[in-house]
């Protein structure tokens, strides 16, 4: 073997390992690179606001009892229209009172006679409050027993009692969301500086359904809106 021949042998060997070494240095790398992407950490923040009702719903029930039909029409319209005139002088408008059909029970009509039943018909009316004044519906409701001297007797159906609703959650979506993300954030935070790292970019996040309860038995025209968003951050050294 000449000299050329060697030479060029020997600088063959040195670029194939150099070649080498830097393609294991770069798998290396990309290794290293790849397992750090894998050091992530996921955390969850909860954002809660209370928030007062923007619509009520109030239904008020009454009965009445006869054994004469026609009475019994004509006693259901002077009531019906006594309660009418009842929320009227709350400060209620027309458009925000609806008044449904009577519902007219024949107990005879049920294949027995109970000695016990003084009244064959029985009428069931509800006159229902659909409005966005909450404190007067609050207000009102402690005046209910006006109606007794007017011989109503309104039903408490704690299964028809009053509804409260909340429809304004757009409204404050975005500051919830933003509060619950730095929550998750600041616990995202202390968890790396527990664990010698720092905190990377999001890999990816979730936001929780809203959920909207009440506050508690006694107050359910006061709200509490509750978020939980997960969010999964990268750790590195």
């Amino acid at each position: 073997m000449n000299k050329h021949t060697a030479l060029a042998t020997v600088l063959l060997g040195a670029f194939i390992c150099s070649g080498l070494y830097l393609l294991g240095t770069s798998i290396g790398n990309s290794l290293l690179a790849m397992k750090a992407m894998d050091r992530v950490v996921t955390v969850k923040g909860l954002a809660e606001q209370e928030v007062k009702a923007n619509i009520a719903i109030w239904p008020i029930t009454f009965n009445d009892v006869d054994n004469n039909l026609n009475n019994l029409y004509d006693s259901v319209q002077k009531k019906t229209e006594r309660v009418r005139q009842f929320l009227l002088a709350q400060g209620f408008s027309g458009n925000e009172i609806s008044v449904s059909q009577p519902s007219i029970e024949d107990r005879q009509a049920q294949g027995y006679a109970d000695p016990n039943v003084k009244f064959r018909y029985n009428a069931k009316v509800t006159v229902s409050i659909y409005t966005q004044q909450i404190e007067k519906v609050l207000d009102s409701r402690k005046k209910l027993l006006e109606l007794a001297k007017d011989d109503i007797a309104v039903a408490q159906n704690y299964g028809n009692g009053t509804e409260f609703i909340y429809t304004e959650l757009n409204s404050i979506k975005p500051q919830m969301v933003q509060q619950a993300t730095e929550n998750a954030r600041e616990v995202a935070e202390k968890f790396a500086r527990d664990s010698q790292s720092s905190l990377g970019k999001i890999k990816n996040a979730s936001q929780g359904t809203f959920s909207i309860s009440d506050r508690d038995s006694n107050t359910p025209y006061i709200k509490k809106v509750r978020v939980v968003s997960t969010l999964t951050y990268y750790l590195k050294d």
